[in-house]
C-alpha cells in the first residue's frame, strides 16, 4: 500500500479540520441535517449548510414550451394495491391530501378542491439520481399556499410528506416548503398528472433530485423535529442510504 506523504497527511488533516469547523458553524445556525451522524455526516452537513446559506432563495431554471421532452421517462413503480386501484376507478374523486401536525387548522383537501385554488405552472427539469432526466410542464398549488390556509405554527421546522406507496415518505425544511417553485402538482404537460408520473398528486421540488419529488401524495405533517419519524434520519430514502438533502 502506498504510504501517505507528509503533504498528503497535512492536506487530510486540514480537510478534516475544515469539516469540523464547518459542522460547528452549521450547528450554530441550526443547519444540521437529520442524517448528520455516521461516516458521511460531516459532508452531508457541509452540503446542506452551504446550500442554505448561499442558495436559500435561488430559483431552479425554467424552460420554454419548445424544450419540453418529447418522451418523458416514467420509472417503474411496484403495484400500488387495491386501495389505489379503487381510487383510480373512481377518477380519484375521493383522494384527499391530509394536513396535520403543527398547524392551527388541520384538514384535508380533495383533488378538485386543490384545482380550485390559485395555481402556478412551471417548466422544469426533473433529474433522477440514477442518471436519467426530462423536462416537463407541471401545474399545481404552491405548497406555501396550502400551509397558509391551514395556519402553520411558528415552531414548525419541517414538513413530512407521505405516499400511498408502502413505506414511502420524505421530509423537507421550511425553506424548501415555502419556496415559490415547490408545488403540490396535479397536472403535467397540459393534462391531468398521469399515474405513471405520480398522479393524482405529486410534490414537485425542482431544486432537489427526483426521489424527493414523492409520487401519490397522501399527507403532510408539520413538525419541529424528525426524531419521531421512522429511524430519525428524515426520510425513507435516508434509511436506504441516500442523502436527506438532495439539492441540485
Amino acid at each position: 500500500m502506498k504510504q501517505l506523504s507528509r503533504r498528503g497527511m497535512i492536506a487530510a488533516a486540514a480537510g478534516a479540520s475544515g469539516l469540523g469547523a464547518a459542522t460547528i458553524l452549521a450547528r450554530r445556525y441550526g443547519l444540521i441535517p437529520p442524517d448528520a451522524g455516521g461516516l458521511y455526516g460531516p459532508g452531508e452537513t457541509l452540503t446542506y449548510a452551504a446550500q442554505r446559506l448561499l442558495t436559500r432563495r435561488s430559483l431552479a431554471r425554467e424552460f420554454t414550451p419548445g424544450q419540453i421532452s418529447a418522451k418523458p421517462f416514467a420509472n417503474e413503480v411496484a403495484p400500488l394495491g387495491d386501495s389505489f386501484r379503487r381510487h383510480q376507478e373512481r377518477g380519484f374523486a375521493q383522494w384527499a391530501l391530509a394536513v396535520d401536525g403543527m398547524v392551527a387548522r388541520p384538514g384535508a383537501f380533495a383533488v378538485e378542491e386543490l384545482k380550485r385554488l390559485p395555481s402556478r405552472s412551471q417548466i422544469t427539469h426533473l433529474v433522477c439520481e440514477e442518471g436519467w432526466s426530462y423536462i416537463a410542464e407541471w401545474k399545481g398549488v404552491p405548497l406555501s399556499q396550502i400551509l397558509d390556509i391551514v395556519g402553520t405554527l411558528p415552531q414548525a421546522r419541517y414538513v413530512v410528506y407521505r405516499s400511498i406507496q408502502a413505506e414511502a415518505w420524505e421530509s423537507i425544511d421550511m425553506a424548501d416548503a415555502l419556496h415559490p417553485q415547490t408545488l403540490v402538482t396535479y397536472a403535467m404537460n397540459g393534462g391531468d398528472l398521469p399515474v405513471g408520473f405520480g398522479g393524482p398528486l405529486r410534490l414537485r421540488l425542482p431544486r432537489q433530485l427526483g426521489y424527493k419529488n414523492l409520487k401519490y401524495l397522501t399527507s403532510l405533517t408539520l413538525t419541529d423535529s424528525l426524531k419521531g419519524f421512522g429511524k430519525g434520519l428524515g426520510s425513507g430514502s435516508s434509511e436506504d442510504g441516500y442523502a436527506w438533502y438532495a439539492g441540485i
